[in-house]
């Protein structure tokens, strides 16, 4: 078995960890600092919107041996705006340019013919009405919060409450870092845009639904015992699925990191962006909100409930109990078997007991033999 393999069934079986939700206020210090750049970042510098949202003209060029350079001097020149264009295989040029009026773009249209020395007509011109824009921005917010309110129920019925709310703060996450980078990028806003979006978060929500998962049947009948505090038994969850998740996100990533950089930044295939950078940001903004923002946030909503206030109360005075002990240099009596009956009786796990069932079944196989 591989390293990762043997450390993931290492974490699956608690016998190795990382605490978490212990630290939980690092990680929130640092979502929120990278939450408040990202805002700062759309504040001041805006999102680039593509013209299927704001409206414009997109012009299509005969074969020409004008640069891209020219022809966007040319077209920011005539209609006052700023132009992007792609120089496509076949010596083409697609430029285009938002927010023009038709007037505007008629008189981009005939500057374009004018400096590639062709006729009017073999200039192609696709006009896209602010109006149309504005409907297909509409749409857009629409399913997003269609998909968050159906995501909201699902996780309420299939968990709790606090598991919904936590995974809404998580999503709402991913997509404010993901919107902020693009506004700092200044990538282009486009359905394509769109579309990445409400794909990472179906990313992020199935890692954080596969911890939730485990946490739930983890933390079933939690308060029969008294090894374990809710905290606990979440950190627990987490580092059993924690491989896992990486593995997921990592797989994820490969194949987009192609499309971003090899695609639109190496082959200059520039339309790849849109959705590349929205994949690319997200799955990673996702992984990291499903491990160290949405199970330490249920931990701690969890916690406030009077009953695991009282188990959290009842683990430290066992503890103190036991750390009592051993400084006078007494050993609780059957202290194995009492761990055992517990962990039977709540349905929790312990490294403890498995420890000592594997060692018990040795132990009688060898006295079979003797």
């Amino acid at each position: 078995m591989s390293r990762l393999g043997t450390l993931g069934a290492r974490l699956y079986r608690g016998e190795v960890g990382y605490d978490f939700v212990g630290k939980r206020k690092i990680w929130y210090g640092i979502s929120i600092l990278i939450t408040i750049t990202a805002i700062v970042g759309l504040a001041v510098r805006g999102l680039n919107m593509g013209i299927e949202f704001s409206g414009g003209a997109v012009f299509t060029t005969p074969k020409t041996s004008v640069s891209a350079t020219q022809a966007r001097t040319t077209a920011e020149e005539v209609s006052g705006h700023t132009a992007l264009v792609q120089k496509l295989g076949d010596r083409t040029l697609r430029v285009q340019v938002s927010e023009l009026t038709p007037e505007q773009s008629r008189k981009t249209q005939e500057a374009l013919a004018k400096k590639l020395d062709v006729p009017l007509d073999k200039v192609n011109t696709d006009i896209v009405g602010p109006s149309w824009g504005d409907q297909i921005a509409n749409k857009a917010w629409t399913g997003l919060g269609i998909f968050m309110i159906l995501v909201v129920i699902y996780l309420a019925i299939a968990f709790e409450w606090r598991m919904a709310l936590a995974a809404l703060i998580a999503l709402i996450h991913d997509l404010t870092i993901t919107v902020g980078v693009y506004a700092l990028v200044g990538f282009e806003v486009t359905p394509g845009t769109v579309i990445g979006l409400l794909t990472i978060l179906g990313y992020s929500l199935y890692d954080t639904v596969v911890v939730f998962d485990g946490l739930k049947e983890g933390s079933k009948d939690l308060t029969k015992q008294a090894r374990f505090t809710y905290s606990e038994m979440a950190n627990r969850s987490l580092n059993g699925t924690l491989v896992r998740s990486i593995n997921t996100t990592v797989v994820a990533l490969l194949p987009v990191a192609g499309l971003l950089f090899i695609g639109g930044g190496f082959l200059g295939a520039g339309m790849l962006n849109d959705i590349s950078l929205a994949l690319f940001v997200g799955l990673a903004a996702g992984a990291y909100s499903s491990i160290f923002i949405a199970t330490p946030l249920v931990a701690d909503l969890k916690e406030r409930d009077p009953q695991m206030q009282a188990l959290a109360k009842r683990v430290r005075a066992r503890r103190a109990a036991e750390a009592a002990k051993a400084e006078a240099g007494e050993a609780p009596e059957d202290a194995t078997a009492a761990d055992d009956a517990e962990d039977a009786a709540a349905g929790v796990v312990g490294q403890r007991g498995q420890t000592a069932s594997r060692n018990r079944g040795r132990g009688g196989a060898t006295g079979k033999r003797r």
